[in-house]
């Protein structure tokens, strides 16, 4: 090989050389899958509920965060500039969400629609950061207190409004 191309390939090796071993491999798969999956698991029963943000948003939500937030990790950044970082994850949420929400003032009432789905797309980004920072078991525990969330709380408010209507 001549000495041009193998200049080409040795800048080539040391592009793609952020991962040094199969340790780190396996700890960046590990997080990166790990939101994937947890935000998948959000976006599932918020899709199966018709809501607009489903699977594939709160999956690349989640992704997203954990990406953000390991690759300064990896990289050997201090807690104050990971600190930067996750507040500006938060900060791009929130303009995520913010735009998930709708206030209809043909009613009377002002009714708002997507505030949930919102708070949902933050709690999404939060598991992210979570998974990314190498907190899984804390990304899975929320996930799991997230999803009793969406899936009972509706149970109960209607429960208390059932009772508040028989009740008067």
């Amino acid at each position: 090989m001549n000495a041009w191309w193998h200049e080409v390939w040795v800048t080539l090796q040391a592009e793609f050389a952020d991962i040094g071993d199969a340790s780190q491999l396996t700890r960046i798969t590990v997080r990166l899958l790990m939101a994937a999956v947890l935000g998948g698991i959000l976006g599932f029963e918020r899709e199966h509920k018709g809501k607009a943000a489903g699977v594939r948003t709160h999956m690349l939500v989640a992704l997203g965060a954990a990406l953000f937030v390991l690759v300064p990790q990896m990289s050997g950044a201090q807690a104050d500039a990971l600190s930067r970082v996750v507040q500006g994850v938060i900060s791009g949420i929130g303009f995520l969400g913010a735009g998930t929400i709708l206030k209809n003032t043909a009613d009377d009432e002002g009714h708002v629609k997507g505030l949930t789905t919102a708070a949902g797309l933050w709690m999404t980004a939060a598991i992210g950061v979570s998974a990314g920072l190498g907190r899984e078991a804390t990304a899975v525990l929320s996930t799991l207190l997230a999803l009793a969330i969406f899936s009972v709380m509706p149970f109960v408010v209607q429960m208390i409004d059932k009772d508040k209507d028989q009740n008067p």
